[in-house]
């Protein structure tokens, strides 16, 4: 099983900053690819950024030119670098694993807390 814990959500005015992360553990020698997801309420989870382990990504359109996916292999950790932050940003942020083969799709069935990321003056 792996092991997914989100942090670095919080309350951020618009065109402010957060960088969120997200520390895998467990067996996590499967993924190949992780992902940020976000659900704000009312709405379906979407994906937000993916990053395979060769580095390759994927941002959704909104996202483009303000936030950042990284990863570091050797704290097995992915981060999201957003600015520019604007208030439909909002949402409750996870990241998962993804499979590029399927579209992107979430690897694993369970999810996590995930953190809570407010942009509101």
């Amino acid at each position: 099983q792996v092991q997914l814990v989100e942090s670095g959500g919080g309350l951020v005015q618009p065109g402010g900053s957060l960088r969120l992360s997200c520390a895998a553990s467990g067996s996590i020698r499967s993924i190949n690819a992780m992902g940020w997801y976000r659900q704000a309420p009312g709405k379906r989870r979407e994906l937000v950024a993916a990053i395979t382990s060769g580095g390759s990504t994927k941002y959704v359109d909104s996202v483009k030119g303000r936030f950042t996916i990284s990863g570091d292999n050797a704290k097995n950790t992915v981060y999201l670098q957003m600015n520019s932050l604007k208030p439909e940003d909002t949402a409750v942020y996870y990241c998962n694993a993804v499979v590029p083969e399927v579209g992107w799709a979430p690897k694993f069935g369970s999810w996590g807390q995930g953190t809570q990321v407010t942009v509101s003056s």
